[in-house]
């Protein structure tokens, strides 16, 4: 296993632990540990003041330490006391996947950390953001059960192909972004590949509506008035640079609600607009609104045809309970009600998501196909049928029998037996030397074998995924591309030693270090890094060194003018440094 477990993480299913891959630790150099630190400090200052209360309450309940980056194994000791477990993966994972290990209280962390070229904001998640910005939240137990309800419902959103490939092409971005030395050409040409993508994606799938959702919650929310607005999303507390940029006039606050769904986001850019919830809880309410929109409560005709669209793995509930799992290819229609679904491939039936016995992927490997609705020119439906109608009917064990249902869908063969659910409904009912015909057109011939047709009157429900997991192979996640890890250079490793030689100092673990000689090769090799001169100047600071205090604010003011892009954060760093040792 490559990662230590818990009662919380036991309880994942199979094919979410595909996904988790270890944290490797040691593979944070002294630079990492340096950005982490820098972000942490600059936002906890920042925080305290603008994030909502739960922000710097839960920083503590979660372990999370401003001087060094989380260890997972340490995060996971203090999250079960909250009821919740923290796993590493890579980079981003596909959308209903990240809703579903919310489900199973399970916070997914992306354990890479960011360049310190791209310390106020990086397209791809890491730990900053998610250990910083998603993990102190949790600890607010309203907000907990709203994310694991977001969860919950949001990993049964239907998606459409077109979500497939732009979270490939989104997934792309900010591995390339974040790799060290991507040309800039290959970033603009992605960038341009998902504009094109998020302009030709037609009607928004539920999964694409209820992202938008989780974005402007979960991810960008502020809470309290609009005129008064704290933030408690996570893009916003991981990010230095937007949370300072978001409380400004230049972003629009809205009152947040269900219109939320249809906004667009766009993560390679500040957003334009954020919406304000009043409190945690009118944010279950919206969710609660929203998913009363989707096929997972609705069902009908549309949730079989957003199925279909989907080209994925999903499931159908019958009004008798029967479940339907497979990739639904065709359904007929009558009156505007299905009257007849058909899927492709391995198929699994279920009840109350167990399979049915005999029902399985290897049974139905073809595909399977019924009709759905009531017989024609009979009032009472197959499943409120008692044994005395069943048998006035001819639907009876050993009975020849020609059943024609409204919209035309006739079904003619020998009933071999019926399946009952708990409550005594027939919900499935096998046949042999059976067809099945449309309008003429068959559907189904003796020849195929036995004929299982399911017994529902209506689809009460739609959704991605299976009934029952253990009915499919979910472990068939592929990465396109992963992580990529820079090759070091010879110079790049020897700053890497520069900034552990001040760290250990700092900690007390050698203090033999001349903080001065370090401070002159920085100077002279690496005189565009501003972040180990910042840290060395909180050392100067903290020993009441007044002459190398000087010298190392002339070189950052150097720095601040070859490079102004970097100036308020060399600035914002001697602030807090100065701020920190205040007497």
């Amino acid at each position: 296993m490559s990662y230590e477990s818990n009662p919380i993480l036991d309880k994942l299913p199979k094919h979410l632990k595909q996904f988790i891959k270890p944290q490797n630790y040691e593979d944070y150099t002294a630079i990492d540990q340096a950005v982490w630190r820098y972000v942490m400090r600059k936002n906890v200052d920042y925080l305290s003041q603008v994030a909502h209360s739960s922000y710097v309450d839960g920083l503590k309940k979660t372990g999370i330490s401003i001087d060094q980056i989380p260890n997972m194994y340490g995060m996971n000791r203090i999250l079960k006391e909250i009821g919740w477990a923290a796993v590493a993966v890579d980079g981003f994972i596909p959308p209903s996947a990240f809703m579903e290990f919310q489900a199973y209280n399970v916070l997914v962390i992306a354990s890479d950390i960011r360049q310190l070229e791209n310390i106020e904001y990086t397209p791809a998640p890491d730990i900053i953001h998610e250990g910083a910005g998603h993990a102190p939240i949790i600890a607010n137990p309203e907000y907990a059960e709203y994310l694991r309800r977001f969860g919950e419902i949001g990993c049964k959103a239907i998606s459409s192909a077109k979500d497939y490939e732009l979270y490939d092409a989104v997934r792309h971005l900010s591995i390339i972004k974040e790799a060290h030395g991507t040309p800039q050409e290959d970033i603009e040409k992605a960038e341009k590949h998902i504009e094109f993508l998020q302009e030709n994606m037609g009607e928004p799938s539920e999964m694409a509506l209820i992202r938008n959702l989780h974005w402007w919650t979960v991810e960008y929310g502020l809470i309290g008035t609009v005129e008064n607005p704290k933030i408690y999303g996570a893009g916003l507390l991981s990010s230095i640079g937007e949370s300072a940029w978001c409380m400004t006039d230049q972003v629009k606050k809205i009152p947040y609600s269900i219109e939320a769904a249809r906004t667009e986001f766009d993560i390679t850019k500040p957003q334009p607009q954020l919406f304000v919830t009043p409190d945690f809880a009118f944010l279950s309410q919206v969710l609660e609104d929203f998913a009363n929109t989707m096929a997972v409560r609705r069902g009908g005709l549309l949730g079989i045809k957003k199925l279909i669209t989907s080209q994925a793995l999903g499931t159908i509930e019958l009004s008798t309970g029967l479940q339907i799992s497979g990739e639904f290819h065709n359904v007929i229609e009558h009156e505007g009600k299905p009257i007849y679904i058909q899927t492709k491939g391995p198929t699994a039936l279920a009840y109350r998501e167990k399979e049915l016995v005999g029902h399985s992927t290897a049974y139905h490997a073809e595909g399977f196909g019924s009709p759905i609705g009531k017989l024609k020119g009979i009032n009472i439906a197959i499943e409120d049928m008692g044994p005395r109608d069943l048998k006035a009917y001819k639907i009876y064990e050993g009975e020849q029998i020609s059943l024609e249902f409204e919209g035309g869908i006739k079904v003619e063969g020998t009933i071999i037996t019926g399946t009952r659910n708990l409550m005594g409904k027939i919900i499935l009912i096998t046949f042999k030397d059976c067809t099945v015909t449309h309008e003429g057109k068959i559907l189904f011939q003796p020849e195929w074998g036995l004929y299982d047709m399911a017994v529902g009157q209506s689809v009460v429900s739609a959704y991605n995924g299976p009934a029952d997991l253990n009915s499919f192979d979910l472990i068939t996640h592929q990465l396109t591309e992963t992580t990529i890890k820079p090759k070091k250079s010879a110079k790049r490793l020897q700053l890497e030693q520069y900034y552990q030689q001040v760290r250990d100092f700092r900690e007390g673990t050698n203090t033999t270090i001349s903080r001065n000689k370090v401070f002159q090769v920085i100077k002279s090799e690496f005189p565009e890094d501003w972040l180990l001169p910042v840290e060395l100047y909180e050392l100067a600071k903290q020993s009441d060194d007044h002459h190398f205090q000087k010298e190392l604010l002339d070189h950052l003011e150097s720095i601040k003018r070859n490079n102004p892009k970097v100036g308020h954060l060399i600035d914002d760093g001697i602030k807090l440094v100065d701020a920190s040792l205040v007497s």
